[in-house]
Formats: structure tokens, C-alpha cells, sequence
């Protein structure tokens, strides 16, 4: 196996400079800092945490909670976060907690946290009421989504109802007047569907046209391909007439488009349909998928410089104030839908 001497001697510097870019020491040079990581990547080099743990008292590691990896965003977010920690010479340890709010509790709370220093969090079975659950942590956290809000820890966050206004907004920019929304929840009152779905209400209400429930889209099974496809069977079954789709996340639009184009529907022609997220596969979809990017490598990289300067903070020092971040959205325009007028 590959000893920290063998790192330092493939990156030309010293045992102690391979030390202090592995335990995050700020003061380094990044051309340095790469060298050093791109060794420990040839060499295999693997950390002994435990070690590392009882010589400093940190991990180097970092958590990260996530729903779910399969679900693209999170998968794409983590990748993310994975390279914004390499930048702070930090390691990811990822916990998918499974949409279920045993899986987030355990995140939490259970031993293997302990082998962090600081964790990045995303709930989505947790909401406001467990709040008071961040409070009085031993450990730095920051929290991701929309789910739950804490004035005690730093917050990271998107524009749900602005990009779903948005993405709305040009659908009815290029003509469309009977829009699906898909995606909705029943059991959700907050939370990233109940937002988009104000956004989707505010855009047509701006533009004097009432919301028709025959084409909401209902996703209570998850935002996948195969509930996308479901859902937009279901408002098509309806008998409304349809001629543009706004989904709550790219696999769902992704899912709708299969659907329609099934049932010889050309899009952006008959259906124009928006996306959110951004997600690599909305880039070679066919047509390729118009979509709201919410801001997702933002997102990480604010979420992982956060949790580094808490890291740093010297113990008993006066803490900052917790820090509430709202990251950039951009509206991606592509082959599902028409182009704008000038």
C-alpha cells in the first residue's frame, strides 16, 4: 500500500505538506494542493482515519445526506460536492437516507457520523417541525432544500416558485395557454412540490388564467421517468386538451415527453415542455430538453465553503451568524420548446 512518503516523493514536496493538504490546512498554494491530490489519486493512497482522528481530532471527512442517488439530481449533486470538497482537501463519506425520515434521523445521529467532522444535509422526510432537531448540535451542519428552515445552522437553497414561474412563464412567452404541471404531491403542504407548484399558479394567474386541475400531473410515487410518463398519461386520459408541460424535475419531463411522443405527439409542435434541474441527460434527450438550471454547482460549492469555515472557526471565538444562501437560477432554452420572439 501507498505510505504518505510515497505521495510526498510522486509530488515533489514534503511529508508534512502531504499532511496539511490532507487535514484541509488553508494556507497552501493550489497548484500544490493539486499536485498533492492528483499523487494520492495515482498511488491509491487511503487515509487512516482512525489515526488521523486520535493525532488531531479530525477526520478530514465530511458527510453528506442525500434522498437518494438514483434519482439524477442528487447523483449530480453529489458529484458536486465530492469535487469542492477535493478542492479543500476533503473526503466525502454519503449516506443515502432513503426518503424516509428514520434514514435522515440516522444521518443524524447514528455512530457513523462520528466519523465526520461536519455533515450537509438534505432532507425531504424531515420538515419544520423537527427543526428544533439541528439545534444544539456537537458538529457543524448545512442544511440543503426547502424542507426545513433553522435560524442556528447555514442554509443553502434554490429559486423554486421563481424558476418555476419562469419556466411557465416562456411556455405561455411562445403561445401555450392549457399547461400541465408534473409533479404534484397530495401529502405535500412544503417542500420543493408545493413551491413549483405556487410558481406554476402565480405565472398563469399573472396572465389572467385559472388554474384547470385536469392537467396537474400527479407524481406521489416519486419524481422518476416512469411516474413522469404515468402522470402525463393520466392528464392526456383526461380528454383536456394539452399544448405544453412544465415538470417539477427534468426526469419527470424526460418521462412526460417519452409519453407523448408514444402517442404521436410531436414536441415542440403539438406539446412545448420544461424541465427543471438541468440534468446532463436533459442536454441529449430527444429534442433536447429545455430546463431550469437551479444553480446546483453553486450549490455545492457554497454548501462545502460554509462547512469548511466552520470547520476553521477556533473554539471559543465568537461564531458568525448563520448564513441563509439563495443560489442563481438560469433558464436553459432548448429543442422542447419553440423559440421566443425577439
Amino acid at each position: 500500500m501507498a505510505t504518505m512518503a510515497d505521495v510526498a516523493r510522486r509530488a515533489g514536496v514534503s511529508a508534512k505538506t502531504v499532511s496539511n493538504v490532507l487535514s484541509g490546512y488553508p494556507y497552501i498554494r493550489e497548484s500544490t494542493r493539486a499536485r498533492v491530490l492528483a499523487a494520492v489519486d495515482d498511488l491509491g493512497y487511503e487515509i487512516n482515519v482512525t489515526a488521523r482522528i486520535l493525532r488531531s481530532g479530525r477526520s478530514g471527512l465530511i458527510g453528506l445526506a442525500v434522498p437518494e442517488l438514483g434519482q439524477p439530481y442528487f447523483g449530480e449533486l453529489a458529484d458536486e460536492i465530492l469535487a469542492a470538497a477535493r478542492r479543500h482537501g476533503l473526503h466525502v463519506l454519503i449516506q443515502p437516507t432513503g426518503f424516509t425520515r428514520e434514514g435522515e434521523l440516522g444521518a443524524l445521529r447514528e455512530p457513523r457520523r462520528r466519523l465526520v467532522d461536519g455533515l450537509v444535509f438534505s432532507p425531504a422526510a424531515l420538515d419544520q417541525s423537527d427543526a428544533h432537531l439541528l439545534e444544539n448540535l456537537d458538529y457543524p451542519l448545512v442544511l440543503l432544500g426547502e424542507q426545513m428552515f433553522s435560524r442556528h445552522v447555514d442554509h443553502v437553497t434554490m429559486h423554486n416558485v421563481e424558476g418555476v414561474r419562469a419556466a411557465t412563464d416562456l411556455l405561455l412567452d411562445v403561445g401555450r395557454r392549457s399547461i400541465a404541471a408534473i409533479g404534484m404531491l397530495h401529502a405535500t403542504t412544503a417542500g420543493s412540490a408545493a413551491l413549483r407548484y405556487l410558481g406554476y399558479r402565480e405565472a398563469l394567474g399573472a396572465r389572467g388564467i385559472a388554474v384547470d386541475e385536469r392537467l396537474l400531473g400527479w407524481a406521489d410515487d416519486g419524481w422518476h421517468r416512469a411516474n413522469g410518463a404515468r402522470a402525463m398519461a393520466a392528464v392526456l386520459d383526461s380528454g383536456v386538451e394539452v399544448d405544453g408541460v412544465v415538470a417539477f424535475n427534468d426526469a419527470l419531463a424526460l418521462g412526460a415527453m417519452f409519453e407523448l411522443q408514444v402517442r404521436g405527439r410531436s414536441i415542440p409542435g403539438d406539446v412545448a415542455v420544461v424541465g427543471f434541474d438541468d440534468i446532463e441527460d436533459a442536454r441529449y434527450s430527444v429534442p433536447a430538453l429545455t430546463t431550469v438550471d437551479p444553480g446546483r454547482r453553486e450549490i455545492a460549492d457554497v454548501a462545502v465553503d460554509l462547512l469548511r469555515a466552520r470547520l476553521d472557526e477556533v473554539p471559543g471565538a465568537t461564531r458568525r451568524p448563520p448564513v441563509l444562501h439563495v443560489a442563481d437560477l438560469r433558464l436553459v432554452e432548448r429543442e422542447s420548446t419553440p423559440a421566443r420572439a425577439s
